[in-house]
């Protein structure tokens, strides 16, 4: 079998297509949940803390200069604002997941719960209940 035979058979498998199909809806939900938490969660918050843009809210190490050259040196800060921004779309997803994973393990355990049909005893357990009702006799 050929590599580009074996690659098609990979690529048209069930599961490849799935995680594609997983992994741009994710992109697009981390979009929202960004989007949300930028422009929907956070802003209201901020104003509640007391005006705080968290997204422009940083702790500056040092001050932007000018060098001897002329060219603008930027400041170095610590963004605290963008991380709080980022932990809280985190939190948001790691629930949508947590929530995902605790329906798919609801159906799983549904599914296990439902009584199988009892199996026909073997060809052999026949004969041998065969003989030992004929011993009884």
């Amino acid at each position: 079998m050929g590599m580009v035979s074996e690659f098609k058979d990979f690529i048209a498998k069930g599961n490849v297509i799935d995680l594609a199909v997983a992994v741009v809806i994710g992109a697009a939900f981390g979009k929202i949940v960004t989007a949300s938490v930028d422009k929907i969660i956070m802003p209201p918050i901020g104003l509640l803390i007391g005006g705080v843009d968290f997204s422009k809210w940083v702790i500056t190490l040092k001050d932007a200069t000018v060098n001897a050259a002329g060219e603008a040196v930027p400041a170095v800060a610590i963004g605290i604002g963008a991380f709080l921004n980022t932990l809280v779309q985190f939190v948001i997803i790691a629930l949508a997941v947590f929530l995902v994973v605790k329906a798919i393990n609801r159906m799983h355990h549904k599914q296990e719960a439902a009584p199988a049909a009892p199996a026909e005893p073997s060809e052999e357990v026949l004969l041998l209940r065969e003989i030992r009702d004929s011993l009884k006799k």
